[in-house]
């Protein structure tokens, strides 16, 4: 009898550990942020993937019921496919995305890092599909990034990861260009620039401990969206130098910080970045430096430099973004040397490669099916103020007069005047030559006139005339068809939505 009660006893127990196994292994899943997964993500976001990957296979081996090191592989496929857009790393790496999102699933979801790490999940796979063009997936990725870290925030609204994430996505969702415009209203889309700023600035300024150990992606998100959203060029360089951010040491902050003084027109400084930084073999091979260094030589008309740079990108990029953008530098850099033929070969391959997902590509394309070249005395004056060179800029711009530039050269000839002692500080006279280019280009689909509008809108929210602001930047929404459209549309959004502390 006792024998058959035994066998009895033992098929229950079997039973039930076959009914709660699952239950029980899921239960054994944690999310241990330890000082290796710590050690690797530090790595990671200076793209020394190598070194992250192997402390990753040391987190797993110490730990294989942790799930931090699934997040930390996820940062390594988004940072490796955003900054190289390979179409054959995305093939490989594309279904890594939807299996770590499985497996992050089977964490507590009691945990604060239960739903904030599926939202950066969902956010690193919606970013990768609409860098690759897939734009409708990319969305629904996004929104489901988007409502996990607002449940998440309502949940644990202590745990401070939650606002680097909930502040970058509310301030980037209240600049919306009107090109995306059907995306946002199918998907419910609904942003603040002046909350999501105050919540990301709290994030990078705060003393908590998971603020300073994510201090690198804190840094770099805030400093993109104070220099494109909050349209606080200056503050942001200065932002990264009072900091101390390591340029040298990190890719990724020496590549914010040299994108981002190229684009605020401190160029020597941009190259003194990429040219100092640490050429380590440990970190991601990418070709995003020679794109930035093409276009830092060519501002200064240092075309051979720039030729060499802007091929080798050309060469070595996989991918279709500013693909166009770049064939179209070497085509002017090509006719500035006077060797037209180099120049038609390098316009030849604007409509044979790349894409048109970026205004820059579209705009390329545009004047490449054109057939019209630009004028080489103002393409030099362009390039030279482009390039924060200002005073030389003015003065060959001054060596002719409008009477000397062609009828169909003029607008341009105005609006570089006006940008020209727009960087000069010289308000009076920026406004005077934008506000000629805005009553000249109004109707143009040359993008000078909404940019003339958007520059006199910056001007008057500098001096605090926010309603005279507004009203230039609702100038440049009103404008259609021309090129930068959506770019430019989102800078002037951004402005109003300044203005009124939305």
């Amino acid at each position: 009898m006792a024998f058959f009660i035994f066998e009895a006893m033992k098929k229950l127990i079997f039973g039930w550990l076959f009914l709660l196994g699952p239950l029980l292994s899921q239960a054994a899943k944690v999310y241990e942020f330890n000082s290796v997964c710590q050690q690797a993500y530090h790595e990671i976001t200076k793209l020394k993937i190598a070194n992250g990957q192997a402390l990753i296979a040391k987190a797993k081996q110490q730990n294989p019921d942790n799930l931090i090191p699934v997040l930390l592989e996820s940062y390594i496929d988004f940072f490796v496919l955003f900054l190289n857009e390979d179409p054959a790393e995305y093939k490989m790496r594309k279904p890594h995305f939807d299996e770590r999102i499985a497996q992050l699933k089977e964490g507590p979801t009691s945990s604060p890092f239960y739903l904030f790490c599926l939202s950066e999940a969902h956010m690193h796979r919606a970013a990768t599909a609409i860098k690759f063009g897939d734009m409708w997936n990319g969305a629904w990725e996004f929104r489901k990034a988007w409502q996990m870290i607002k449940d998440n925030k309502k949940a644990f609204p202590t745990f401070t990861p939650n606002d680097l994430l909930y502040g970058s996505i509310q301030a980037a969702l209240g600049t919306i260009p009107k090109g995306y415009k059907w995306i946002a209203n199918i998907f419910g889309f609904k942003g603040s620039v002046t909350e999501g700023m105050k919540t990301i600035r709290g994030f990078v300024y705060s003393s908590d401990p998971w603020a300073r150990m994510m201090n690198v992606e804190g840094s770099f998100v805030y400093c993109y969206l104070q220099f494109y959203i909050e349209n606080k060029k200056d503050e942001t360089l200065q932002f990264i130098q009072y900091r101390k951010l390591d340029v040298v040491n990190n890719h990724l902050l020496a590549y914010m910080a040299a994108n981002l003084s190229k684009n605020n027109k401190q160029v020597e400084y941009a190259k003194s970045i990429i040219i100092n930084k640490n050429n380590s073999p440990e970190y991601l091979a990418t070709p995003v430096w020679d794109f930035e260094m093409g276009f830092d030589r060519m501002y200064h008309l240092e075309l051979p430099e720039a030729i060499r740079h802007f091929e080798r990108y050309v060469s070595n990029f996989k991918g279709t973004y500013y693909v166009k953008d770049v064939y179209q530098k070497l085509s002017w850099c090509f006719l500035l040397e006077g060797n037209m033929q180099a120049a038609q070969n390098a316009r030849n391959a604007i409509l044979k490669r790349g894409a048109t997902n970026a205004d820059a590509d579209k705009q390329a394309l545009k004047e490449a099916k054109s057939g019209t070249w630009p004028d080489p005395f103002l393409l030099r004056v362009r390039l030279l103020s482009d390039g924060g060179y200002n005073r030389e800029a003015l003065q060959l711009i001054n060596t002719k007069s409008i009477s000397e530039i062609k009828e169909q050269d003029r607008l341009e000839y105005i609006y570089r005047l006006g940008r020209i002692y727009d960087d000069l500080n010289n308000d009076e006279q920026a406004i005077h030559y934008y506000q000629s280019a805005i009553q000249l280009g109004e109707h143009s689909t040359e993008y000078y006139a909404a940019r003339a509008a958007l520059q006199t809108g910056m001007i008057y929210e500098h001096r605090g005339d926010r309603a005279r602001a507004i009203s230039y930047y609702q100038k440049c929404l009103n404008m259609e068809d021309h090129d930068y459209k959506n770019s430019l549309d989102q800078k002037a959004k951004s402005g109003i939505a300044r203005c009124k502390g939305e």
